[in-house]
């Protein structure tokens, strides 16, 4: 039977980072208590939540975790499986550890989305570089080889485009592991995701789909409304919601797809967690990604999803900080110009690093071309 935590109980994270942060800043104000679990001495969580020291796989830890807590979360999925495993036996986890176990091993997330009837793009494992060339002459050029494990923002993967790069992609990735994934290349008109809340009820509730903009396969722009016609936007959300519901998940799950020029979708990736290109709910929907993963981990009703107004996420890296932090205190001309509200959201990182994520700002706007032409007009992300 789910159990219902109310305002007052206490929520573990898994995590210290800016999404345990962010998390954590939206369930005190909802009257929550939080503590993590994370390495990093002073995370970005630890100005707003009690926190352990100590390694994701460090069992001492984990159990002084759930001794603390009245439920448990997590706030990305390279946490240790078994530890998740673990705590599921001696605290409360409602989203459980079979989720965090597919979703941190590429081969079997695709087999999990296609148990649910929902389309990834054509694909094949690889083991050595027989079944590679073998793979190659089958999915064709180009195409991309993954480690099945352990990548995100674009690290443990390689475009492979002709045959001379076959050797030399294989041999790189193959050194973080023999298991691999070679996957046909897409060519989409954009990208989109969907971040799906489910409930340990069996309630489902989806916000509206972001359109994605990558730069050096980081996350830049997420730009809401998506640009893609209301059919494709709600063929989108349906495949996000069957996901969720196939697999159990409770909390949020982020869905990444491809869309094709004719609209066809494909799923690329899953996120069990809060997620970057869902940070535009906090000022521009009626309930913020952070307000209801806390929500549904929680069994409380979840909320509503509305977009109150369009807008543009754009992520601060570390080479944008001085920039933006200049920008803060003085009078931002051309956002009155262009009638948009920019939000600014820092991470609390003790040191600020290029490419690494530092905060983000979003734009709310009567239009996201404006939002779009405050990010040109600022020259701060042409850096």
């Amino acid at each position: 039977m789910p159990r219902t935590l109310l305002p007052g109980s206490t929520i573990g994270i898994l995590g210290g980072g800016q999404l345990g942060r962010m998390i954590s800043l939206a369930g005190i104000a909802m009257g929550y208590r939080f503590i993590t679990l994370d390495p990093t001495v002073q995370s970005p969580s630890s100005e707003v939540a009690k926190q352990i020291v100590a390694e994701y796989n460090d069992v001492d830890a984990a159990h002084e975790l759930a001794q603390a807590s009245d439920v448990i979360t997590y706030e990305f999925e390279n946490v240790d499986a078994g530890v998740a495993e673990m705590l599921v036996k001696q605290s409360y986890v409602p989203q459980g550890s079979t989720l965090l176990y597919t979703t941190q091993h590429r081969l079997r997330e695709k087999r999990a989305i296609e148990a649910a009837g929902v389309p990834v793009a054509p694909y094949r494992v690889i083991d050595g570089m027989d079944s590679l060339q073998h793979a190659i002459e089958e999915l064709g050029y180009p195409s991309v080889l993954k480690t099945v494990t352990g990548g995100y923002d674009g690290k443990g993967q390689v475009v492979i485009r002709n045959v001379d790069q076959l050797e030399a992609s294989y041999t790189e990735l193959a050194a973080h592991g023999r298991e691999l994934v070679l996957e046909q290349f897409i060519p989409f008109q954009c990208e989109v995701s969907v971040i799906t809340a489910r409930s340990p009820n069996g309630e489902v509730k989806s916000f509206p789909i972001s359109e994605n903009i990558h730069i050096n396969n980081i996350l830049h722009l997420s730009i809401v409304p998506a640009r893609i016609s209301t059919q494709v936007q709600n063929e989108a959300r349906r495949l996000a919601e069957a996901v969720a519901t196939s697999m159990g998940a409770v909390g949020l799950l982020a869905v990444e797809m491809f869309v094709t020029e004719d609209g066809t979708l494909y799923v690329n990736e899953l996120a069990p967690r809060p997620h970057n290109s869902g940070h535009y709910t906090m000022e521009a929907c009626m309930t913020s990604q952070f307000e209801q993963h806390v929500r549904a981990i929680c069994n409380l009703p979840l909320g509503d999803t509305t977009l109150l107004t369009p807008v543009v996420m754009v992520n601060v890296l570390g080479q944008h900080m001085e920039s933006v932090v200049q920008r803060v205190g003085e009078l931002d001309q051309v956002a009155f110009e262009l009638g948009i509200v920019p939000k600014l959201h820092l991470y609390g990182k003790t040191e600020s690093k290029h490419n690494r994520k530092m905060g983000h700002i979003n734009l709310l706007c009567k239009d996201v071309q404006d939002g779009l032409e405050w990010v040109e007009q600022t020259n701060i992300w042409r850096l």
